[in-house]
């Protein structure tokens, strides 16, 4: 039997819209509009690099050490990002997802019938440095007018409080050096050389203010923000438009509190560097485990839940 390194594919089309969503991580592979990618794909052969498209959960970005007190006890996870010393993007991100058999996700109809939504779960279960069992569940759906929308929701199994927080990780596909960036955000992290906050800044007046639209250039972004301006909805809006107007709006809803910014300088294919932007929705900040900064609690039973979608079709 054939496989492929992000394990089955769920396939969605409808409204001059196509979105590929993966078995291993729940996450996007593609995601195009009107025949042009708007997150940047990596193919069906390939291994999933660099976060593309993947849910970060049940915390996301870094936790120092990899280790976090919780109600009196030392709990230690793995250490991912070895070289920084870090736990990095949580526990899902290469775990199989239960998918929908391909019938589930085909109109009963006729096969010209658009189908546009589709959901993946996963449960996870207690492991060394995580002992709560948790049901996450991920809902993708195509709109005629406003894009892609992800819902993600993520509930308590275990009989104690549990804490958590999420995130997600596309790149939009533009050349960030040819780009113009609107973030409406008033605060930004500074940071270590191992990615861990020291401390916030106002970014006004400074290099990191994009609340008026402006070239990102040569500018090299890893950085963290929050105190983010919002639509009547409750939305934050981050507008992305490429030099031959091409346009796209990352929108998160009022639970994702904080946003990362990265430009790609760093990722382990020099060839993959800055030809895209990661523009990650987080209910957190870097290291919430440690700090609190966003971090929200579970109780037994309770589900969290947030969305977060990229809308190409905004009239501006």
């Amino acid at each position: 039997m054939r496989t492929v390194p992000s394990g089955r594919q769920v396939r969605l089309a409808a409204h001059d819209q196509e979105l590929v969503a993966v078995e291993v991580g729940g996450g996007i592979r593609a995601y195009r509009a009107s025949g042009r990618d708007v997150l940047e794909p990596y193919a069906e052969g390939e291994m999933c690099a660099g976060g593309r498209g993947q849910l970060l959960a049940p915390w996301p970005n870094r936790l120092r050490d990899g280790s976090f007190e919780w109600e009196g006890r030392t709990l230690q996870l793995a250490v991912t990002e070895p070289e920084a010393g870090n736990a990095i993007h949580g526990l899902v991100r290469w775990a199989n997802w239960q998918v929908p058999e391909p019938e589930s996700v085909r109109s009963p109809y006729t096969p010209q019938t658009p189908v546009d939504s589709t959901a993946l779960t996963y449960r996870l279960h207690p492991q060394p440095g995580w002992p709560w069992p948790l049901d996450l569940r991920v809902v993708y759906r195509l709109s005629p007018d406003q894009g892609l929308e992800v819902r993600t929701t993520v509930t308590n199994l275990s009989s104690h409080p549990c804490p958590i927080g999420f995130g997600w990780h596309p790149y939009l596909a533009v050349p960030v050096d040819e780009c113009t960036l609107t973030l409406p955000a008033a605060t930004a992290y500074t940071s270590d050389e191992r990615g861990i906050p020291t401390g916030r800044i106002a970014v006004e007046g400074g290099e990191l203010d994009f609340r008026t639209p402006r070239m990102i250039g040569p500018a090299r972004l890893d950085v963290a923000f929050t105190d983010l301006e919002r639509d009547p909805a409750g939305r934050t809006h981050v507008v992305v438009e490429g030099r031959d107007g091409w346009r796209a709006d990352v929108w998160g809803d009022a639970t994702f509190t904080h946003l990362m910014l990265y430009t790609g300088d760093t990722l382990a294919d020099p060839a993959r560097r800055r030809r895209g932007l990661a523009v990650e929705p987080m209910t957190g900040a870097p290291d919430m485990l440690h700090s609190g900064d966003g971090l929200r609690v579970l109780e037994p039973g309770a589900t969290l839940g947030a969305s977060w979608g990229v809308d190409p079709f905004r009239k501006w």
